[in-house]
């Protein structure tokens, strides 16, 4: 270990909280998970300054052996790309929690322990740099996950919650075979970093490829990996919405960019071309989709197949643009998309209802809800000025380079983007109400403006000030595209190969018939 163990504190911490929440009075549970999440946000924050951003080396590390025969190690670090991504969900979970505080009435200490122990799988997932590390944090994430979908969610719940456990489950029983291979392969280590700099046979790449591909599209999910999603969106609780959109499809594309791309160079070039149609089918099919739903959270889930499909786009352009692009459009989806279905929540509580036509018109019952349900309803669209827009503008900028027809299809899913928020703007804020909306419809309360307002923070500071998170991971993403398309040296001349540590000083001749002066 280096320093403070920061990043073992933020993994168990929520897992300690877990526990102790079925020892406090039934009053406290809420106040006990709401603080447990505070103090991992409140940890997770000096990550920010202390990181150094020139470095594109693991930094907090801390290294312990686990497991002596294999060797395992519990082994942890965060770069610039995981940095964000850890932060993202320190910020997120108190929100979560405080979004239940009332829609959760039942069997309240096992729902907040649930998304306690959520918390911790999903920072290790981002922390850990041992692979069977990373992949028991990987499956710890779905028993909680089913949980909340199975026990406090809609009337098909179990129907979603088998559905979700099964898809995410069958790719990652070829993730851990893919594991036990190169393991063989890259001289009998688990380590990350040491297997990222490994060079394996071509024709091996293209089976660990494929088998990376099953586990990472469907957490994505890619298309037409993505059929579990929108059923386990629907019946899901608001907090395993947010969770489910905001944080955990981002680990598909972080699998992709943390071990497809360094480990499997090759391989990632020759799909290049597969991943680039599946991303451009499912921003068109996503927004074209989304444009049908009249269930809100059905047309946000179809948005985010849509926008994850920018992500996945922006990652295989091996450039500097597609891939910041893509990272800052995770955290821009966790944020927008986390937005919206929080909104979602709260009308849901007032209406019971997630129809659109169940919830017109309410701008003049619940003027500041209209009002923030707008601007993340621009920020999903791409606004410029607001988050969405920076890493959207950045992944067509790296596929232009890549391809203009690639450029030009991947823009049809922001025109259709405006499409269908804008009409579901039309609706839900500008629509006609019915009379009896204005009497029994109240306003956003002030747990649920304390829930809302550090997202809008966020949609408005990433999208006007982008640079200091592009910063942080510019120098991890170099060292992606290196190993992809390692840097060519320049050719060395003549003369410095004679003298390369001396400078060369040219002579001048005097010139014949001159005199020269003393």
């Amino acid at each position: 270990m280096t320093g403070f163990p920061w990043l073992t504190l933020l993994i168990f911490l929520p897992l300690a909280g877990a526990v102790a929440v079925f020892f406090v009075k039934e009053t406290s549970v809420r106040l006990t998970a709401l603080g447990i999440t505070i103090a991992d946000l409140l940890i997770s924050l000096p990550l920010w300054w202390l990181f150094d951003a020139s470095s594109s080396e693991m930094q907090f590390g801390e290294l312990a052996v686990w497991i002596t025969t294999p060797p395992i190690h519990y082994r942890l670090g965060l770069d610039g790309i995981s940095l964000p991504l850890v932060l993202m969900t320190t910020v997120l979970m108190p929100l979560c929690v405080l979004i239940s505080w009332q829609s959760i009435e039942t069997r309240i200490r096992s729902f907040m322990a649930m998304l306690l122990i959520l918390e911790g799988a999903m920072i290790g997932v981002f922390a850990a740099l041992d692979f069977v590390l990373f992949y028991v944090f990987w499956e710890a994430m779905l028993i909680p996950m089913y949980l909340l979908i199975g026990v406090w969610g809609g009337p098909n719940r179990l129907y979603a919650a088998i559905k979700f456990f099964l898809y995410t489950l069958a790719g990652s029983v070829l993730l851990l075979v893919a594991i036990i291979v190169l393991y063989f392969q890259g001289g009998h280590t688990f380590d990350i970093l040491q297997l990222s700099q490994g060079t394996y046979a071509t024709s091996l790449q293209m089976w660990l490829f494929l088998a990376f591909f099953a586990a990472f599209a469907v957490k994505v999910p890619m298309f037409p990996f993505h059929t579990w999603l929108p059923d386990a969106h629907v019946e899901a609780p608001t907090a395993g919405s947010v969770i489910l959109a905001s944080v955990l499809l981002k680990m598909g594309a972080y699998g992709f960019l943390r071990f497809s791309l360094p480990m499997l160079p090759d391989a990632s070039k020759a799909f290049t071309p597969l991943m680039v149609t599946l991303s451009i089918v499912a921003i068109i099919y996503g927004a074209y989709m989304a444009l049908a739903q009249a269930d809100l959270k059905k047309l946000i889930a179809y948005s985010s197949v849509s926008h994850m499909g920018f992500v996945t786009l922006g990652l295989f352009m091996f450039n500097i643009q597609g891939i910041e692009g893509a990272v800052m459009q995770m955290v821009n989806h966790g944020v927008t998309t986390g937005g919206l279905f929080l909104c979602v929540g709260v009308i849901y509580e007032r209406t019971h209802s997630r129809q659109i036509a169940d919830n017109v018109g309410l701008t003049k019952p619940m003027p500041r809800y209209a009002t923030l349900l707008v601007i993340f309803a621009l920020s999903s669209l791409g606004l410029p000025g607001t988050n969405s827009f920076v890493g959207e503008f950045l992944v067509l900028a790296g596929t232009f380079l890549w391809s203009k027809i690639a450029a030009a299809l991947a823009s049809l899913g922001i025109i259709l983007a405006a499409a269908y928020i804008l009409w579901m703007i039309q609706r839900v804020a500008f629509g006609i109400p019915s009379p009896q909306y204005l009497l029994k419809l109240r306003d956003v309360n002030q747990r649920e403006m304390i829930t809302l307002v550090p997202l809008v923070v966020l949609v408005f500071w990433i999208g006007l000030f982008p640079n200091p998170l592009l910063t942080r991971m510019h120098a991890s993403v170099e060292k992606v595209i290196a190993r992809v398309y390692p840097p060519i040296p320049e050719p060395v001349s003549a003369v410095s190969q004679l003298h390369p540590l001396e400078p060369v000083e040219k002579e001048t001749a005097p010139a014949v018939g001159k005199v020269q002066q003393p």
